[in-house]
């Protein structure tokens, strides 16, 4: 193996998204000498095709939502209406405002090199991009993954939508039918409905939002059927599709009975593989059809070339890749080596109410074995929801024996603002005594956290 002064770069990263982009800029600020590979858009997915453009038409409809039922409040919302056209425009404003098209001169601002094209191992230590070989001492893969069709007969030929696909859309579908309720499905649900279109929801698993505990799922089917329109059909199997005229027909299984539904359009918004056709075999690094497989430090089998974000094999949120691309970044630069703490990565769904949890559900518990406690506050229980005429939602908090806060639940609005602090509380073992010890502003929905916490340091 060549010393590390014959090769070309410190440190490789191919793939800019929110798994690559720190962990460059950490090791070019610290005198590495840097590059990072982009095959598709610099700043990958994140700020131009999902969290940012989704989360800035979820924005939007939510006012739009708010200020026709404004009367309440003794506003008039007679003459509201929406320009489709103009929201698209808003959200390519708020994608252009994240910098993620004008990273090339942040970059090479940095002393990173940036090159485009589709990276390719030849070594263990080398990599061409556009027929050039660029050589490393350490390489970072944060490729991420790609939306992947289910097995649904016909679907190909019928054709379909994706996360990505549906927000460039001109104008929303009259109808549309969502494969998979998780968070994705749950707010692209959410924002075509508020702009009228007839959405169903379909998902395999016992309830919508699955990965939350089950009061979230069945309080979040309601309120999307009661306030949208949505009909969720979970225990359900998408079984095919076939064009219908100018629709399609779907086909699927609820409780072994076999239904169909005529739509405009068709959504996938399950199944993500990852990238890993970049010729690892030449590199020794292992991997299988769910992704790379590394150690606890994020190095693969090629201890020199790390891994990070959804090429791992299961989606992770943003914060959760920018935490792993952190921790390849001490890896590269220090001796010493760390891990990354995923134990109070809270877990966010962009609707309304929204809707954010951390550390363990109580299914977690179950499983586990553990002993606990638990409550629920409804939102009710607070002034806030009188000043908002808000009544949906609650904190959920549960704890160990010893009153150690070990997850906890917000269904409120600006949920992303408030898990925070049970955030802390799982990651620094607070007790429920502790936060609601704490004081809180009156009139905040937060509140609700010091009343949960608060039933709690009483048992």
């Amino acid at each position: 193996m060549p010393r590390k002064s014959q090769f070309d770069y410190d440190l490789i990263v191919i793939g800019s998204g929110a798994a690559g982009s720190a962990a460059a800029t950490i090791a070019s600020r610290e005198g590495k000498r840097v590059a990072i590979i982009e095959a598709d858009t610099l700043g990958g997915d994140s700020p131009n095709w999902s969290d940012v453009p989704i989360k800035a038409l979820l924005h939007a409809a939510q006012l739009y939502d708010e200020a026709r039922h404004g009367a309440r409040f003794g506003l008039r919302s007679a003459t509201l209406g929406y320009n489709y056209p103009s929201l698209r425009a808003w959200k390519e404003l708020a994608v252009k405002r994240t910098g993620a098209s004008g990273n090339r001169k942040f970059y090479e601002s940095q002393g990173i090199d940036v090159y485009l094209g589709v990276a390719r191992f030849l070594t263990p230590n080398e990599v061409s991009v556009n027929r050039k070989h660029l050589s490393s001492a350490h390489f970072l893969i944060a490729t991420g993954s790609q939306w992947t069709l289910p097995d649904i007969q016909g679907l190909p030929e019928a054709g379909y939508l994706t996360p990505r696909t549906i927000l460039e859309s001109l104008r929303p579908p009259k109808s549309l039918y969502i494969v998979g309720a998780g968070t994705v499905g749950v707010e692209i649900a959410q924002l075509m409905a508020t702009f009228g279109t007839k959405v169903y929801l379909a998902e395999v698993a016992s309830r919508i939002l699955p990965d939350e505990d089950e009061e979230v799922g069945e309080l979040m089917s309601r309120l999307l059927e009661e306030q949208k329109g949505v009909t969720s059909l979970t225990h359900t199997r998408t079984l095919s599709v076939v064009k219908d005229g100018l629709g399609k027909r779907v086909v699927y299984s609820r409780g072994g009975i076999e239904k169909s539904v005529r739509v405009d359009e068709v959504l996938v918004a399950v199944g993500r593989t990852p990238v890993v056709d970049i010729g690892l075999e030449n590199a020794h690094v292992e991997y299988t059809a769910k992704g790379i497989e590394v150690n606890e430090f994020l190095q693969t089998t090629a201890k020199h070339i790390y891994a990070a974000g959804d090429v791992l094999g299961y989606n992770r949120p943003t914060h959760s890749a920018l935490l792993e691309s952190r921790v390849v970044a001490h890896n590269v630069v220090l001796k010493n080596k760390i891990s990354p703490d995923y134990t109070a990565t809270p877990r966010l769904t962009f609707s309304y109410p929204g809707v954010a949890s951390v550390g363990l559900t109580e299914d977690d518990c179950l499983r586990r074995d553990l002993r606990i406690e638990k409550t629920i506050a409804p939102l009710t229980i607070v002034a806030r929801s009188n000043t908002s005429d808000f009544r949906d939602g609650f904190v959920k908090v549960i704890t160990d024996k010893r009153g150690v806060v070990l997850g906890g639940t917000v269904v409120a609005p600006h949920a992303a603002e408030i898990i925070h602090e049970l955030t802390l509380a799982v990651k620094y073992e607070l007790t429920a005594h502790q936060v609601a010890d704490t004081p809180h502003a009156f009139l905040s929905w937060s509140e609700a956290v010091r009343v949960a916490c608060g039933k709690l340091a009483k048992n």
